[in-house]
């Protein structure tokens, strides 16, 4: 059985609007990312309890704390983030969410992102280390122009700190957007590796100016059917997270509002259908 999830931020600033559409498209679970314009792990004590009061109420669990864990350059000074992981573990144990999502820092520009590889695992495992003593897993997302944006490196990072605390997101947009095809070279080397899938799209980048559109699932270069079907075929039953990204791009992720996001959903669940799959 796979289970539905999403940013539901890109429906609307507002907790009270996302929860709205969740509930009317059927979704019980949110990788709540941001409230009221404010980051999940810059919310206050009042505002985290109201958050998890109306989730509750609501019957919404979350999947996963989309944090910005990790998205710092990596030669920013690190214990101030240190201690923002911390807090990032106390907040998936306050929601009772089993995943925190995380990045691997995002690399100086025009410079080989290997020659920085042990300054990556070793703030990786310090933050492993931490979500370890918590019970929490942290989610490694391949996102454009950190260390873990390539295949190849997730798979090192994922595998050097060999902890079960620390697996990966398949995303397959921003594989796209990084010049890679997600079925035919990412999935066979994070395929054991990977946890979680992020349901965006992309049409693959054509020159330098051009950065990669995101698109519905199915729509672009991120090869889902082909994704999905092998998926089916292992047993996968992990979560898939609806992020649009189709509307104005800003910190957050990009606001979309209802509309697009249920675009996304037809998407995703259409594409679901069509490969017989039951979902909740």
């Amino acid at each position: 059985m796979w289970t539905l999830t999403g940013f539901a931020d890109e429906i609307s600033p507002d907790v009270d609007e996302q929860i709205a559409l969740l509930k009317t498209l059927g979704i019980r679970h949110i990788e709540f990312r941001s409230a009221w314009g404010t980051k999940v792990l810059d919310l206050t004590d009042a505002q985290l309890e109201t958050a998890k009061q109306k989730l509750d109420a609501a019957g919404i669990a979350l999947s996963s704390v989309g944090s910005d864990l990790g998205k710092i350059a990596i030669t920013d000074p690190f214990e101030p983030h240190l201690a923002r992981v911390r807090h990032g573990v106390d907040v998936a144990k306050f929601f009772d969410a089993r995943y925190l999502r995380v990045f691997s820092f995002f690399m100086p520009d025009g410079e080989d992102p290997t020659s920085y590889r042990d300054d990556v695992l070793a703030r990786t495992r310090a933050m492993v280390q931490i979500a370890e003593a918590g019970g929490i897993t942290l989610l490694h997302e391949n996102e454009k122009d950190i260390f873990g944006d390539l295949p190849r490196r997730v798979a090192d990072l994922v595998t050097t700190i060999g902890s079960p605390n620390y697996r990966a997101i398949f995303d397959p947009a921003n594989y796209v957007q990084c010049g890679v095809k997600p079925f035919d070279e990412a999935y066979p080397i994070v395929r054991e590796l990977t946890d979680y899938v992020h349901c965006k799209d992309a049409l693959a980048p054509t020159g330098a100016s051009d950065l990669g559109k995101v698109v519905p699932s199915g729509e672009g270069d991120g090869q889902f059917r082909e994704l999905l079907a092998a998926l089916q075929e292992t047993g996968f039953d992990g979560f898939f997270s609806i992020e649009p990204h189709l509307g104005d791009f800003d910190a957050f992720g990009g606001l979309c509002g209802p509309d697009l996001w249920t675009t996304a959903h037809t998407a995703i669940t259409g594409l679901f259908g069509d490969l017989g799959v039951q979902w909740q």
